[in-house]
This record gives structure tokens, sequence and C-alpha cells, in this order.
């Protein structure tokens, strides 16, 4: 059986939806969490980055280690998925600028599709506009030799490809309800800064989840060829 890593921050942001689309797709999936335990010893047969409320600038030994052994994996060309924080790694590893945003962004927004079928075999089969949720306030410019595949009104690089395996994904498709609570609850400060609830942010969660978990599948499906 193929060999999932699933780098992990805080235990409350994990795979998600991720992890049934890929065991679906016969890969056994290994959760580690980072600051804690460091990083495998090797490169799996697919590497899973997910978020965490810290960020990539920050000082932290273990996030001086992570970076080049994201950009080995990027490079070797395996299917590299990253995830809000985890995007931010990959826009970093790969020499893009990440610092923060104009706003935070908390809840569903919309963004927009950049590129067709014939640019993406993924995001080009996404609906044009979609509204995706989002919990940041940092973003990036585009890595040298990305291509941008999402935009939205504040963050202009939603979302990147580099090479044909390497997604990096400032929103989160694999949230369940679960998964939003437990950022409710962990970060409820984001929450009061956002102007929002936990309450409307699990209603609105509702709307946008399950087209969010086909596109999961959609994107888990086309990396794991």
């Amino acid at each position: 059986m193929k060999q999932a890593v699933c780098l992990q921050h805080v235990p409350f942001e994990g795979p998600g939806v991720f992890r049934q689309a890929l065991e679906k797709h016969h890969y056994q999936l290994q959760t580690i969490l980072v600051p804690e335990r460091g990083l495998p010893a090797t490169i799996p047969d697919f590497l899973l980055v997910m978020g965490g409320p810290t960020s990539v600038n920050d000082a932290d030994p273990w996030i001086a280690k992570e970076l080049p052994y994201i950009r080995q994996a990027i490079i070797a060309g395996i299917p590299v998925l990253g995830v809000c924080l985890g995007s931010q790694f990959m826009a970093k590893a790969l020499g893009a600028h990440v610092s923060p945003g104009p706003r935070l962004e908390i809840g569903p927004v919309p963004v927009t599709c950049t590129v067709g079928k014939d640019a993406d075999a993924v995001f080009g089969t996404f609906p044009r506009t979609l509204n995706v949720f989002q919990w940041h306030g940092e973003g990036f410019t585009l890595p040298p030799g990305a291509m941008g595949l999402a935009s939205s009104e504040h963050y202009p690089v939603q979302a990147f490809r580099y090479g044909e395996r390497a997604y990096g994904l400032l929103f989160h498709l694999e949230l369940e309800t679960e998964g939003v609570k437990a950022l409710c609850r962990e970060c409820a400060n984001d929450v009061q800064r956002a102007g929002t609830t936990t309450e409307t942010l699990l209603q609105s969660a509702a709307d946008v989840l399950p087209q969010s978990h086909t596109l999961a599948d959609r994107l888990i499906a086309h990396l794991a060829q």
C-alpha cells in the first residue's frame, strides 16, 4: 500500500475529508504533529501539509526544518497538497513572499478560478466562482515558475500549482463540521476579530462544505493517478 504523510501543526487541524479520499485510492495515511514529533526521515508517496495559527515567517526551529523538507518533496515530483498554512509553507519553500494580508478572512469567501481545463485538469473543472471556507490572515505572492489557479478580492493568489503534482490552496476544502467547531473553539480571538460568531460560521459552513468535499475528492483523485 502506498504511504501518505499528513504534516499537522496543531492537533485540531487535521486532514478532514482528505483522509477518506486518500484511503479510497489505496493510500495509508500517517499524521505527524511536526512541532512535537519532527519530520519523517524520508519522503513519502504523497505529502499533505495542513494549516495552523502560526506563521511561516516565525523563528521556530521546526519551521526552518519543514521548509526544505517540503521543497525536497516538491522537487522529487510526488503529489504534494498544502492547505492554508500548508500552502504558505509551499509558497515560501518555492521562493514566494509570505506576508500579512489586507484583512482577516474567516468563513465562506467567493474565489474565482482563473484557468480553463486545458491549463489545469482539476481547477479547470471547478465552477468559475465558488464559495470556499477560509481561515487566514496571511497570503503570498505567486511562486516563481508556478501557475495561479484561483484568486479573490483581497488575496490575488488563492491557489497555485507548481509542476504537475504540487497544489497549494489558501482555502479549506477538507473541513468537516467538527473541524469548523474546533477552529471556532481554539481560535476564538479570530472569530471576535472578524466580527462574526460561531453560530454564524457553522450555519454558513453548512452551505459550502458539501461542494468543497466534492472538489476535495476530485483533487485527490487527480493527484493519486
